[in-house]
């Protein structure tokens, strides 16, 4: 039973990196050019539109919480290899320093993947 989990897991995994990797079109809709056209382009929103710097601001923001969220799963990680260590031959204890350890890198892999997904879409706008 353990190893059908961890062969869905791994393949779970794999096919999350593909769909990751592949190409796909996207159709954006531009809402500023539809509004702001005809007589209500003198408007302030019209005028002091900046995409690029609403971009800058989402990718600066991703990239601060990635490193947030990269630290803080090395640390989870860290103190996951000392509870194994301290574990002495508990079985639960070992089996709950395993999990932590599971988990923290699932969820350091779900931040790659979301790091990725936004890099994508503000490349593709």
């Amino acid at each position: 039973m353990k190893r059908i989990k961890y062969i869905i897991l791994t393949l779970g995994i794999i096919a999350g990196f593909g769909l990751a990797a592949l190409p796909s079109s996207v159709g954006a809709l531009d809402v500023f050019n539809d509004a702001c056209s005809g007589s209500a382009s003198t408007t302030a929103l019209c005028k002091d539109r900046n995409n690029e710097q609403i971009q800058g601001f989402v990718k600066n923001l991703v990239n601060v919480m990635l490193y947030v969220l990269g630290a803080i799963s090395v640390i989870v990680i860290i103190f996951a290899g000392i509870f194994y260590v301290m574990s002495m031959g508990d079985a639960t204890a070992i089996t709950k320093a395993k999990n932590t350890l599971l988990y923290a890198v699932i969820g350091l892999v779900v931040a790659l993947l979301a790091y990725a997904i936004v890099n994508f879409v503000l490349e593709a706008i």
